[in-house]
């Protein structure tokens, strides 16, 4: 089948989403598929895709990240871009601004069956990253009533506003089975299947057949995720030096915050921090094997938290802040917080570097690593296609 995947981010910029339609793009086409990506244009120099149909878009602040405007233009650019790539069979969409709104419009206007994969929790996630959250969240409200002509009133929570998206959809999956819930339960849609985003076969079993590295001299810790509020790199660094603990530190990621973060690090008394930029996927699970543990710092943000999941399929257990992430992992295979505070952080840091050198802690071979696999993941989404193709016709959408 064809497979029209929409994102608001190019799939090539830094991010979780990012990396798991990565994933699923290469899994599905390895297993006969065609997949087209449909994104904002990346911005700088970069190798022209034929998989990947990159919108007219403008720059969404300083760093890596664009936005497109949905409208008659955008409808005409993809329109044209997508008769030369054939007949499709579902959309499915991976995004909850600008690239949600074109893909269904694309999608009502050919009635094609669609799947919305939800990533994000838009009702913390707006408001820890944007001024006036409120008002931000009444005006996408009106912009979808506006360009999806829902017919309804526009949306001024969260949950309405994805549940407006999904009364067009066929099909609702989520990372994990915590978020599934959610959904259900805030009544974005009845039935949400789970369909974890997973981890790539091959670099998986290269890195499980490696033997271990002899015990590192110093408790190492790796760190990942974006330079930004929600994700808490700066509580964390604060935890670091109030629990001055003894370990190399290894952080991964960048963004608003790296000015920040270099000065806080510099100034580290018995902990060395390493701040190591964007790094290859191939690398970051060398570097996620490599870890002693995996530190995760972010509250009620995650939908999934894929590095957790990651670390633990390649041995490395980690240090967690949120206990929505630790529902989907087996006991005993992690630390935990026991509330939300830097210090208690810094206490928890503490424990974990203790146990590390007096080697105990966590034991994560109870994570069976081929549950985590992306062909395992693949084959689920591919029944989900299959389900979303089949139910298509058969329900009345909003406009119909």
């Amino acid at each position: 089948m064809h497979c029209v995947i929409f994102v608001d981010q190019h799939p090539d910029t830094l991010g979780g989403m990012q990396t798991s339609v990565r994933l699923q793009r290469r899994f599905l086409e390895l297993s006969g598929h065609k997949v087209t990506i449909v994104s904002p244009q990346f911005r700088g120099a970069h190798a022209p895709d034929a998989g990947v149909i990159e919108l007219p878009s403008t720059p969404l602040g300083p760093g890596e990240y664009s936005l497109c405007i949905p409208g008659k233009r955008s409808d005409k650019v993809l329109a044209k871009a997508l008769s030369r790539r054939g007949h499709v069979d579902v959309i499915h969409i991976q995004a909850d601004f600008w690239g949600a709104v074109i893909g269904y419009r694309f999608a009502t206007a050919r009635r094609l069956p669609v799947v919305h994969t939800m990533h994000n929790r838009l009702d913390v996630g707006i408001a820890a990253t944007m001024p006036w959250p409120g008002l931000v969240q009444r005006g996408l409200g009106l912009a979808q009533k506006i360009l999806l002509h829902t017919g309804k009133p526009a949306a001024l929570d969260a949950w309405t506003y994805l549940a407006r998206f999904t009364g067009y959809a066929d099909c609702v999956t989520a990372p994990s089975s915590h978020f599934a819930k959610l959904l259900e339960r805030e009544g974005v849609f009845n039935k949400v299947d789970v369909v974890p985003n997973g981890m790539d076969d091959t670099i998986a079993a290269e890195l499980l057949a490696q033997p271990l590295q002899a015990t590192n001299p110093r408790p190492r810790l790796a760190w990942v995720g974006r330079f930004s509020p929600e994700k808490r790199l700066l509580p964390f660094l604060e935890a670091v030096a109030m629990a001055g603990i003894d370990a190399d530190i290894h952080v991964f990621g960048d963004g608003a915050d790296r000015a920040k973060a270099e000065a806080m690090a510099g100034q580290m008394k018995n902990a060395t921090v390493h701040l190591r930029g964007k790094v290859e996927y191939r690398q970051m699970l060398g570097e996620l094997r490599r870890a002693d543990a995996l530190i995760q710092t972010s509250q009620g943000f995650e939908t999934q938290g894929m590095t957790v999941f990651e670390a633990a399929a390649l041995g490395t257990p980690s240090l967690l802040s949120d206990r929505n992430i630790a529902q989907d992992l087996p006991p005993g295979g992690y630390w935990i917080t026991r509330d939300d505070s830097v210090r208690t952080l810094a206490k928890t840091l503490d424990h974990c570097v203790a146990q590390i050198k007096g080697g105990s802690g966590p034991d994560t071979s109870c994570f069976d690593p081929e549950s985590f696999l992306q062909s395992r993941q693949t084959e689920l989404m591919v029944k989900v296609y299959e389900a979303a193709i089949k139910e298509s016709g058969t329900r009345t959408r909003p406009g119909n």
